[in-house]
């Protein structure tokens, strides 16, 4: 071989430097991922294994709520149609009631098991969490100051939906505004009035609740007659129109016992006061009470006794003209020395003699 030829194939001598730090550099690489490879591995299956534990958990919980909700849906609306579905069961007030539970329900459960999985992923990452939650825990602060009255109205509505306090279709005195319910929200119930009218009740703004349409409602009327009438004559009449009205439909549905007379509620000397009280389905008792007033009114005619108010009975007989009905009453000017005629008496003027 020539010695150009081994000149040639020999390496140059700048170059050995190189090679051998670059085989230094790898084998110092390949010895770290050597020693880290394990670690690495590990936090890598556990953050694998906690995003998956908290989206099947995520996804068994959602889907057992959903379940419940829609057992229940099913729930009200197989005794919706019947007697006793028209009398306990609101189906629509039913199903607003148990979505708007399933979706707080929901977003509770996907907050807590996602918000727990970040923060265990951020803690296999060996990152200090404690500044972090420092953080969290000012800005919920200042985030609860500047939006306390949505916080309010959210927390609120919360309560009202898991108690119960009214839904779809009772009508309820919210002291702001008054009227049937049309709408139940987290935030905002919308209750129709007497004219028509909407109103958009806030549900932090509302200090107490009275709902007409619960359990069971009263009708009360009061039957106000001359104090000279027969009790006793004024009682048959009552519980004849009452006992007629609790047999005939529908009012022995709206009727929910018999109808009392609980006696005098007042006397006065032009008049006596009976109370008549009956308890009726939720919501009804003003159409009850109205039902009460014709027949009862009805039924004192018939038996001839007067309520306060009518017309009193004219004896028989023609009654004596009044003499002084035609007369007209005496005028201040026919006397000459009244102020008034002395007032319009014209002045004489002055160098006139009489």
């Amino acid at each position: 071989m020539s010695p150009s030829v081994l000149l040639a194939a020999a390496p140059p001598t700048g170059s050995g430097g190189s090679l051998d730090e670059a085989a230094r550099q790898a084998g110092d690489a390949a010895g770290w991922v050597e020693q880290n490879w394990s670690t690495w591995l590990n936090t890598g299956l556990r953050i694998i294994l906690i995003a998956a534990v908290a989206i099947v958990l995520r996804y068994l919980i959602r889907r057992a709520l959903t379940n419940l909700i829609e057992r229940m849906n099913r729930s009200a609306q197989a005794v919706e149609g019947t007697a006793l579905g028209g009398l306990l069961v609101n189906a629509e007030r039913r199903r607003q009631r148990s979505e708007a539970i399933g979706s707080v329900l929901r977003s509770v459960t996907s907050f807590l098991i996602l918000g727990t999985a970040a923060l265990m992923i951020l803690g296999a990452f060996e990152i200090n969490l404690a500044p972090l939650l420092a953080s969290a825990g000012v800005a919920g602060v200042a985030l609860g100051f500047g939006a306390r009255n949505l916080v309010t109205d959210f927390l609120s509505g919360v309560f009202m939906i898991l108690e119960d306090q009214y839904g779809v279709g009772d009508t309820v005195d919210a002291g702001v505004a008054s009227g049937e319910v049309i709408e139940v929200g987290l935030r905002v119930t919308k209750l129709r009035g007497d004219n028509g009218e909407i109103w958009y009740v806030r549900n932090g703004e509302v200090k107490r609740i009275g709902n007409l349409s619960q359990g069971w409602s009263t009708a009360g009327v009061d039957v106000t007659v001359r104090p000279t009438e027969d009790l006793d004559r004024v009682r048959a009449a009552v519980s004849a129109a009452t006992e007629v009205m609790t047999k005939e439909e529908p009012w022995s549905e709206r009727l929910w016992g018999p109808v009392e007379i609980l006696g005098l509620d007042a006397v006065l000397l032009d008049s006596m006061t009976v109370r008549v009280s009956a308890k009726t389905m939720p919501g009804k008792a003003l159409a009850v009470e109205r039902e009460l007033r014709w027949r009862i009114k009805r039924s004192l005619d018939e038996a001839g006794i007067s309520m306060i108010g009518t017309v009193p009975p004219q004896p028989e007989g023609e009654s004596k003209a009044d003499p002084t009905a035609a007369m007209a009453a005496p005028s201040a000017y026919a006397s000459t020395t009244s102020p008034q005629s002395l007032a319009a008496t014209p002045l004489t003027p002055p160098g006139i003699s009489k």
